[in-house]
């Protein structure tokens, strides 16, 4: 079985030696030695010489040709900064092409980013490459300390991280050259118990502030100082999401909680006019006229209100069974008041027993 370090190492990865992203770009690319500043700079040459003779068809007497000898080279300079035209040509030898990211005719395609090979990414004069070892995904970029593992999932989120800080990213089309990575990668996975860090970051972090290029780069490939998996990242990202919508769902909950707390204390009241219109129909002491009125004002009534009412009835029929049973103790009840006399109905049944 593998040892997982071991599978890690065996990706080539050039760091940063001065300003030879480009050169580490194409070398973390190819996965070798293939490229050499001299190599980039006899492109760079060649270049300059094909511009210079489209210029020189013009005439060269002309005052743009003049200007054109006075320029720099576009294509390369004494930092060791060379341009696409320099990589493009580079790549061509190995039968590779580049086509931009986002591009029209490109996203067309629908293209799921997985499914490629391989991303060389550039802001203002760094260059670094994104590619596919056997079934995964490495951040081959020459500031850090070592390839970073980029998963399948979080590949097309650190894309468009990288647009929206305003890299351009460009696909690379065509067959790579073999590789001992592609070999063992092939076979078994790897997994990053710790991911790298920017070079120089320890030294930077003790300093008052780090550089603006470590600072700008770190924005840019989303190294953070914590050891996290993406997927993790992703998972806690998803987690928040889902919190907020929670918080969302509780405060919805509660509307209708109180919505539903509403219809119920209509439906309460509607109840309690259907009783008290019970209890006045029963009542024959209660009058038409002024048990007309009432029943008219109920609509209106609050559910306390009509409780209190309500309550005010029943301790009057109570007061009035209490009144009769001394009045007549050895008779039944007739109810010529026109009240129902619930109280002394027992006593009544068993009276004429003794």
């Amino acid at each position: 079985m593998f040892d997982r370090k071991l599978n890690m190492d065996s990706i080539f990865h050039e760091k940063q030696e001065g300003s030879l992203c480009a050169q580490h770009c194409l070398n973390n690319l190819l996965q070798g030695e293939y490229f050499t500043p001299v190599d980039l700079s006899s492109i760079a040459h060649q270049l300059d010489e094909e511009e210079r003779m489209r210029m020189a068809e013009g005439g060269m007497a002309s005052e743009e040709y003049r200007t054109f000898l006075q320029q720099p080279s576009g294509n390369m300079d004494d930092s060791g900064f060379f341009s696409i035209q320099v990589i493009s040509n580079a790549l061509r030898v190995w039968g590779l092409e580049l086509i931009l990211f986002n591009s029209r005719e490109y996203q067309s395609l629908m293209i799921n980013p997985i499914n490629e090979k391989a991303f060389i990414c550039n802001y203002k004069e760094h260059w670094f490459t994104i590619r596919k070892l056997g079934q995964q995904w490495f951040n081959l970029n020459s500031l850090l300390t070592g390839p970073e593992l980029i998963s399948d999932t979080y590949l097309a989120l650190f894309l468009a991280q990288l647009q929206q800080e305003g890299y351009s990213i460009f696909v690379i089309r065509g067959n790579l050259p073999e590789c001992e990575a592609e070999q063992i990668l092939g076979i078994m996975r790897v997994q990053q118990q710790q991911r790298p860090r920017l070079i120089g970051e320890d030294e930077a972090q003790t300093s008052a502030g780090r550089p603006a290029a470590l600072g700008q780069t770190e924005m840019g490939f989303g190294v953070e100082d914590e050891v996290v998996d993406e997927d993790e990242e992703l998972k806690r990202a998803l987690a928040l999401s889902r919190q907020d919508i929670d918080v969302e769902d509780e405060e919805a909950d509660l509307r209708r909680a109180i919505q539903l707390s509403m219809q119920g204390a209509v439906m309460s009241n509607k109840s309690s006019e259907y009783e008290v219109r019970n209890l006045k129909s029963g009542s024959q002491a209660a009058g038409t006229a002024a048990g007309g009125q009432r029943e008219g004002q109920t609509e209106t009534l609050t559910a306390e209100e009509l409780r209190k009412r309500r309550q005010a009835y029943f301790d009057r029929q109570q007061q009035q069974a209490q009144s009769n049973i001394p009045q007549q103790p050895g008779a039944q009840s007739t109810g010529g008041s026109g009240s129902v006399n619930t109280g002394s109905e027992e006593d009544q049944q068993q009276k004429p027993s003794q």
